[in-house]
């Protein structure tokens, strides 16, 4: 029987409700806020620009107030716009809507350029007596890591350029590289299949379907790939004359300033990773031999094992869900059940809807909104866990305000990683049948291998492409194809056949588009959640307390004091480590299961 991602999962009718932020997208409270934002912006300028080296704490912290404000209200209306555009973009007034709403704020936005600058022209001397001021106190995190970006400010009229020339540069590159995967569809066995529909098929338990799942991404990336190369090549490049301009050494420079990290660190994490390749390579030699295939192929990787494929309702993964978090945190588990409750989450499959899943914290006089493609399978089970992480997260860390309340990326995937955890732990505590049990371990080696070694080696795509754009020029799909199969080549040895068609398949991933240097932080984040998921196992219900403080930090405070907080020293340079032998533990768990279900070793 074929395996079909479209069957009812009850998730049809999932969709969330924007109301809670305006009536409509011709709500006439967008243009009045939109209208105050920039009558507020001009007030702001006209107050603050001349004399602020004259202002004392509290003078500051009204400023600081001031600012947030405008800025709140501007991200207000820009949540509704964008969360309306990911599940309606093929309709055309949606994306005009998000054109004018970006054309807008970039100019309030610049009327207020000019107090970052002044900020970071204060001698040390005046901001080291201002921030010891207690009435600064919540902005004094902030206010320092601002200034960490004076080097890299331009004049306040080049800023100004910049600003707008974004608008109808990059941004809509990243627009069109979207609305590209969002139109395209995917010829299937006669049927006509979205990006989200044709990859569920790759955990089909049908090899055949999964070969041909396959193959139809790949013939429909192919259609597009003139687009979609030119794309990544307009990104690439605006991404060069950016960090040129802003005097940033290297390409990753400004995305690790933003996630208040070193490139040591960073540096530290992918040798690490890279370092321990061979775990990928041992557990899907395990794959292969429990699947009875050889050789594996890439489109085997999320392979059910057989007899163990079974379809999830929505009511169940709603309870599953919570369950793991009432198990942990029955006041977490309750800001949970807001999310389904109150209609915060979309996950219904529909035409223009964008494909894969994210979590938006809109602002904290709001609250977040969840994104899903649910089709049932183990695997949407655990992103509806990992997006509701980040939710709560997001809901906790409102208590900052609005320019506190955003984290790193360092510290905002530890939240959707542990809730992950603990679903998988709610899984197998529930999971009597070993079979069950032995797919439910394989499956989450499968999504810790994806998380922490893919994304590594897509780290490692992306650190290839972007130096290779500075030295070479305009890269060919086929010179971007030759770094894709090379960087992913690396993690799986032997044990897995990259096929030919799969060449072209870094071509759909967002995030190198919208979020160059992005990725590494999933493999930070999965690993520093191992290192939290055994501090909970030593220090049990004590643990609880300190966690629910450390997500209610939001970004007040650098990642390493708050992860401090539950107890984690981040700058131990063991803590990678640690983790990576955590995984090494599920591989051997699961080989240990397999010799005993058939009385032989695997080999490894």
């Amino acid at each position: 029987m074929e395996h079909e991602p479209w069957q009812c999962t009850g998730a049809e009718e999932v969709q969330w409700r924007l109301e809670d932020l305006y009536c409509g997208k011709d709500d006439p409270a967008l243009d009045v806020d939109m209208q105050w934002a920039a009558a507020a912006a001009e007030q702001f300028a006209a107050k603050y620009r001349s004399g602020l080296e004259h202002l004392d704490g509290g003078g500051m912290a009204d400023a600081m107030l001031a600012l947030q404000e405008i800025r709140q209200r501007l991200a207000r209306v820009g949540s509704y716009r964008y969360l309306s555009y990911v599940t309606h973009s093929d309709e055309p007034l949606h994306g005009a809507a998000i054109q004018q709403y970006q054309e807008q704020a970039t100019a309030i936005e610049n009327r207020l350029v000019f107090f970052d600058i002044a900020w970071n022209q204060l001698e040390e001397s005046r901001v080291s007596a201002l921030l010891e001021d207690l009435e600064l106190a919540p902005w004094a995190h902030l206010l320092r890591r601002w200034r960490l970006y004076g080097q890299h400010l331009l004049s306040e009229g080049e800023e100004q350029i910049l600003a707008e020339k974004r608008v109808t540069g990059r941004s809509l590159w990243e627009r069109l590289f979207d609305e590209t995967l969002t139109d395209l569809r995917f010829s299937l066995r006669g049927k006509m299949l979205t990006e989200q529909e044709v990859l569920t098929l790759l955990s089909s338990p049908d090899r055949e379907m999964r070969r041909d799942a396959a193959a139809s991404m790949t013939q429909g990336l192919e259609s597009r790939l003139h687009t979609l190369t030119f794309c990544f090549n307009a990104v690439l490049a605006d991404k060069a004359l950016d960090d040129r301009l802003r005097r940033y050494p290297h390409w990753l420079s400004k995305r690790n300033l933003a996630n208040e990290i070193s490139d040591s660190m960073v540096e530290a994490l992918e040798g690490a990773v890279v370092s321990r390749y061979g775990l990928v390579a041992r557990y899907y030699r395990l794959k292969a031999r429990l699947l009875g295939v050889s050789p594996l192929n890439d489109y085997d990787r999320y392979a059910p094992l057989p007899g163990t494929a079974r379809q999830y309702s929505w009511e169940e993964c709603t309870r599953i869900v919570l369950g793991a978090l009432e198990d942990f945190s029955p006041g977490l588990a309750e800001i949970g059940r807001r999310f389904f409750r109150e209609e915060w989450i979309d996950a219904a499959l529909s035409a223009g809807k964008r494909g894969g899943a994210f979590a938006h914290p809109v602002t904290p006089d709001a609250h977040p909104y969840l994104l899903v493609n649910y089709t049932g399978t183990v695997r949407d089970v655990m992103t509806v866990a990992h997006e509701l992480g980040h939710g709560i997260h997001q809901y906790l860390a409102r208590e900052q305000g609005f320019l506190n309340a955003d984290t790193p990326l360092t510290t905002a995937e530890t939240a959707s990683v542990f809730g992950e955890m603990l679903t998988f732990e709610r899984l197998m505590r529930e999971e009597a049948d070993p079979r069950g049990r032995l797919a439910l371990l394989c499956g989450k080696i499968e999504d810790t291998c994806a998380t922490v070694f893919r994304q590594i080696a897509m780290h490692r795509f992306e650190s290839a492409i972007h130096q290779a754009r500075r030295e070479e020029g305009e890269l060919s799909r086929d010179r971007l194809a030759e770094f894709w199969m090379r960087t992913q080549a690396e993690q799986f040895s032997d044990s897995v056949v990259l096929t030919e068609g799969y060449r072209w398949w870094w071509s759909y991933i967002p995030h190198f588009i919208g979020s160059p240097g992005y990725v590494y932080a999933y493999a930070f984040g999965e690993l520093l959640t191992f290192a939290l998921i055994r501090k909970y196992r030593s220090d049990g219900a004590a643990f609880v307390s300190r966690y629910r403080e450390m997500l209610g930090l939001g970004g007040a405070r650098s990642p390493a004091e708050v992860v401090g907080v539950a107890g984690i020293q981040l700058e131990d340079p063991q803590i990678w480590n640690e983790a990576l032998a955590y995984l090494e533990d599920l591989v051997a768990e699961a080989e240990a299961m397999v010799e005993k279900e058939s009385g032989n070793a695997p080999g490894t």
